[in-house]
């Protein structure tokens, strides 16, 4: 058996009795500090907290009043708060989860959601359309203009359509090597309509209704001593439908679509066409010209001045 023997445990009573002895010198703080500093200070402090308790009918033994009166030069019974730290901060910040755990964790698993759908699904979509575009840019588009510039060298009947496309496709390659979408764009557009335009086949004739006029003159702004001629025209397919055409009108110099429009003429074939409808009120030569596969412009055939308008 060990010779040492362990000191026994204070009593919790005697334990709480020590706790208000200091709790009372708190209270009479100005008594403690005066009281507190010699042996005899001490047992007159003593004697007035024996007094104290006693008038409030406890008894509580000198050794506890004693205990009670070392335990506050101790500070036994003080409660002295940590130094401001990180250490403190982070303890605090624990003890309070209950208060800011939820909004922050839900401000971080939204960060966590944002995060994830940012970079793993709309940058990549990102980087994987401006890749298409690139690609498309710098090899997608002058394809397009090289095959519709074959098209066009394979079924032309002119030369001048071949020459139109070079320049076309030309221009739409370096555009594309420069960057710039919408010319590049813009030369594949007009590729397409050249293509077109050469295969378009219709008959051009005089416009011969009750409700519109087959020609009309005007007398130019620019000009006043001078009198332009026109027949009205439209332009008709196989199946006899009338299609609308881009008309450049020479007298604003803007481009319209349109189903008729003004075909200048000299006078003598305007005064031609007038006497054929003043005969019986059908014109018989009624057609203007042709426009044929493989050709960019129409064959007339009457005598005509270049000239075109769209309004009058």
């Amino acid at each position: 058996m060990s010779d040492v023997t362990a000191k026994p445990a204070t009593p919790l009573d005697e334990v709480m009795l020590a706790m208000d002895v200091v709790d009372t010198l708190r209270h009479r703080q100005d008594l403690a500090v005066r009281e507190l500093g010699t042996e005899a200070k001490e047992r007159q402090l003593i004697d007035k907290l024996r007094d104290i308790y006693h008038q409030q009918g406890i008894e509580v033994p000198d050794h506890i009043l004693k205990e009670g009166v070392a335990a506050l030069e101790e500070s036994r019974f003080v409660y002295d708060p940590p130094a401001p730290g990180l250490g403190t901060t982070l303890a605090r910040l624990y003890v309070g989860r209950k208060s800011w755990g939820k909004p922050v964790g839900a401000a971080l698993l939204a960060l966590v959601v944002l995060g994830v759908g940012y970079f793993g699904a709309w940058q990549p979509y990102q980087n994987g359309v401006a890749e298409a575009a690139r690609i498309e840019l710098s090899q997608g588009l002058p394809a397009q203009m090289d095959a519709l510039y074959q098209t066009i060298f394979e079924e032309t009947k002119v030369q001048q359509a071949v020459v139109n496309a070079e320049a076309l496709r030309t221009r739409g390659k370096t555009f594309a090597a420069e960057g710039n979408r919408a010319g590049a764009e813009k030369a594949v557009a007009e590729l397409t309509a050249l293509r077109d335009q050469l295969r378009q086949e219709y008959t051009l004739r005089v416009v011969n209704r009750s409700d519109v006029k087959s020609g009309f003159w005007t007398i130019p702004e620019v000009n006043t001593d001078a009198t332009n001629y026109y027949i009205v025209v439209e332009a008709l397919d196989a199946d006899g439908s009338v299609l609308s055409l881009p008309i450049l009108n020479e007298e604003n110099g803007e481009t319209e679509t349109v189903n008729i429009w003004g075909v200048r003429v000299p006078e003598a074939v305007y005064d031609r066409v007038a006497a054929d409808k003043r005969d019986d009120g059908i014109i018989q030569a009624n057609e203007v010209g042709r426009k044929s596969d493989g050709f960019l412009e129409v064959e007339y055939n009457m005598p005509v001045l270049g000239g075109a308008v769209t309004r009058w």
